[in-house]
C-alpha cells in the first residue's frame, strides 16, 4: 500500500510540468512543419496545374490534378538508366563502405595490436590534409577509373569518422572478455569478427548503411567531375540536367505548342524530385528503430 502511494506521489506531475511538455510539444510540431512542409509542397505541385502553382494558389491541395508529368518521366529512358546506376553506386559502394568501415573499426578494437594508435593517427591525417580536387582528379585518370562506374564506387570507400563510431558500437556491444574467451577457444580473428563481432552489431551496421546510402545516393560531384559517358549518369545528373532545362525537350518531344511545353517542363521538375527523393524516404522507416539504438549506443559509450 505504501509503495502505490509512493508511486503515484512520482507519477503526479505539476502545473509548471504541464506547461513545459506543451510547450515542447509546439515547438516540435512547427518544426516538423517548417521540415515537412517544402516536401509536401513539391509532391502537391508534381499533380497540379504549373500556372496555379506559379500564381500561388497551390498551398495545401493540388489544383487542377494531373499525371502527365509522371507519365512523361516514367515513359523516358534516361530516368530508368539513371534508377538503374544509381542503384547500383549505391548498393556496390555501401557495400564497400561497411566492409572497410567494419574491418578497420575491429582493428582498432583489438588489445593486443600494438600499433593500433599509429593507425588511428594515419588514418586521421586526411580527415585534417586533403589533396584536393586536382591532384585527386589526376590520380583517379592514372589509375584508368575516368568516366568508369568504378570512380563513384572506390571513391571515399572509407569515411575515418564513421569508423570511429564504428568502433564506438564494438566496444559497447561486444565485451572483451567474450573476443578473449573465443581466442582462448581457439577462434581465429576473421571468426571473431564474422561470428562474434558482426552479429552483435547490427544496430550499428544499419546506421551505418542508412548514412552511406543516402549519401551514395544524393551523390552528384563525383559524377561531375569523372563520368563522360551519358550512359553512367546517376539519377541526381540527370536531374541537374532537368531542373537546369537542358533536357527537358527529351520529355516532350510530341509537345508543338510553346505554351504546353512550359506547362510539361515545370510538371516534369517536380515530379523528378518526387521520383529521385522516394526510395530514400521509403527505406528510413524500416531502420529508424536500428537508426535509434544505433545512436544511442554511439552517444553514450564511445
Amino acid at each position: 500500500m505504501k509503495h502505490a502511494v509512493l508511486n503515484r506521489r512520482k507519477i503526479r506531475r505539476t502545473s509548471g510540468d504541464i506547461l513545459f511538455d506543451t510547450v515542447n510539444y509546439i515547438i516540435l510540431a512547427l518544426v516538423m512543419l517548417i521540415v515537412l512542409y517544402p516536401l509536401y509542397f513539391v509532391a502537391i505541385a508534381s499533380f497540379s496545374e504549373p500556372n496555379m502553382v506559379n500564381t500561388g494558389q497551390v498551398v495545401l491541395l493540388p489544383k487542377s490534378p494531373s499525371l502527365d508529368g509522371y507519365r512523361r518521366i516514367f515513359n523516358n529512358a534516361k530516368i530508368w538508366n539513371g534508377y538503374y546506376n544509381t542503384i547500383l553506386y549505391t548498393v556496390a559502394g555501401t557495400a564497400l563502405n561497411i566492409s572497410l568501415t567494419m574491418t578497420v573499426a575491429y582493428t582498432l578494437t583489438v588489445h593486443r595490436f600494438s600499433i593500433k594508435k599509429i593507425l588511428l593517427v594515419y588514418l586521421m591525417i586526411p580527415v585534417y590534409f586533403s589533396g584536393g580536387l586536382i591532384p585527386t582528379f589526376l590520380q583517379v585518370k592514372a589509375l584508368g577509373l575516368e568516366n568508369t562506374r568504378l570512380a563513384l564506387i572506390i571513391l571515399n570507400g572509407l569515411n575515418v569518422m564513421n569508423a570511429i563510431i564504428a568502433r564506438s558500437f564494438i566496444r559497447s556491444s561486444v565485451p572483451q572478455e567474450l573476443s578473449e574467451a573465443a581466442e582462448i577457444d581457439g577462434c581465429s580473428h576473421f571468426g571473431i569478427f564474422f561470428r562474434i563481432v558482426l552479429p552483435l552489431t547490427k544496430a550499428g551496421i544499419a546506421v551505418l548503411v542508412l548514412y552511406y546510402a543516402v549519401a551514395h545516393w544524393n551523390e552528384y560531384m563525383l559524377a561531375l567531375i569523372y563520368l563522360r559517358n551519358p550512359k553512367l549518369y546517376s539519377l541526381q545528373i540527370i536531374l541537374r540536367e532537368i531542373l537546369l532545362q537542358n533536357q527537358a525537350q527529351d520529355f516532350m518531344d510530341d509537345i508543338v505548342s510553346a505554351t504546353e511545353k512550359q506547362r510539361a517542363a515545370e510538371l516534369i521538375k517536380y515530379g523528378v524530385v518526387i521520383v529521385s527523393s522516394l526510395p530514400m524516404l521509403i527505406l528510413y522507416p524500416f531502420l529508424q528503430k536500428y537508426f535509434v539504438k544505433g545512436t544511442l549506443i554511439g552517444s553514450i559509450k564511445g
